[in-house]
């Protein structure tokens, strides 16, 4: 295995050798100059990152999951990510999971050498019941924690679609996975702190995987998240300006229709704008695959024949 010295992300950056002698704006100038460079390091994983789009949406579309794991700042982001879908997308909550070395007291506290135990992963893997159906992303800026080599192995091992995710070239991540993907950010501001420019690579992949596979699975219209989960006052606002904005309802008419829909927004759209039952709206959904667009052009379509 490369060694934890030869990383890119554990090299020194000349441009912070003396950041303990620099002001706080001087600070803040060269930490935003250093985060400028994390966009186009992960547009350059763009092919991998499609692919990766193409393969969670499949799964998910026969019935699989998408799994994160990862140790520290990558096991946060994982169950960050995978906790955001369930009120963005309205997914059920297990089909996308993050899992955490050290379990979830993880999140908030360091659990000391939980990332070392390589067969930690397989057993919270099982604890999942991973099966061939399923999707694992492994997240490991090193791109070479135990915890997170040891849970692709063992994804693979069930025939599950592997994706490893790392800050480094030529990582051992690479020989593990289906599918590498390696934004390099280049050295942190401080040697080794990751939670900074390959952290917030991290995050900027994780959000084009569970946002572009939602979006291949019809959970938007436009940019509009048509398949949001209003469980809070900010949430039912948006589902009634949604219905508002694409059938010309006023704010009662979107509420009422809203209300004759158990709160489902694609629903009280078909239903509003085909003038049927939700009943009915729901069954044009299902035929479309739950695709918005695909449901009022089918029934654009059946209207001109």
């Amino acid at each position: 295995m490369t060694s934890l010295g030869t990383l890119t992300t554990e090299g020194r950056n000349p441009a912070s050798e003396r950041i303990d002698a620099m002001s706080a704006l001087e600070i803040v100038r060269l930490m935003n100059a250093e985060d400028a460079r994390v966009a186009a390091a992960v547009g350059r994983e763009a092919d991998g990152i499609a692919r990766a789009i193409e393969a969670i949406a499949q799964r998910l579309r026969q019935g699989g999951r998408l799994v994160y794991l990862g140790a520290g700042t990558s096991g946060r982001l994982g169950v960050l990510d995978a906790a955001e879908c369930p009120p963005t997308f309205n997914t059920p909550p297990e089909m996308a999971v993050g899992l955490i070395a050290g379990g979830y007291a993880a999140m908030t506290r360091s659990v000391e050498g939980a990332e070392d135990r390589p067969q930690s992963a397989p057993d919270d893997l099982k604890g999942l019941g991973l099966s061939a159906k399923d999707v694992v992303v492994g997240i490991a800026t090193s791109g070479r924690t135990p915890y997170v080599l040891g849970g692709l192995e063992y994804a693979r091992s069930q025939g599950a679609f592997t994706i490893g995710l790392s800050c480094n070239q030529e990582a051992a991540l690479g020989d593990c996975t289906d599918l590498p993907i390696t934004p390099v950010v280049g050295p942190e501001v401080i040697s080794g702190s990751t939670r900074l420019k390959a952290g917030t690579a991290t995050k900027m992949v994780l959000n084009m995987l569970s946002t572009g596979a939602m979006v291949l699975l019809g959970k938007t219209y436009g940019n509009l998240m048509v398949d949001l989960r209003a469980t809070n006052t900010k949430l039912l606002d948006r589902a009634r300006r949604i219905v508002m904005t694409l059938t010309g309802a006023s704010a009662g008419e979107a509420e009422q229709e809203l209300a004759r829909s158990n709160g489902e927004v694609k629903t009280a759209i078909v239903a509003r704008l085909n003038s049927v039952s939700p009943e009915e709206a729901r069954r044009r959904l299902e035929r479309a695959g739950g695709h918005l667009r695909r449901a009022l052009e089918d029934q654009e379509h059946a209207s001109h024949d």
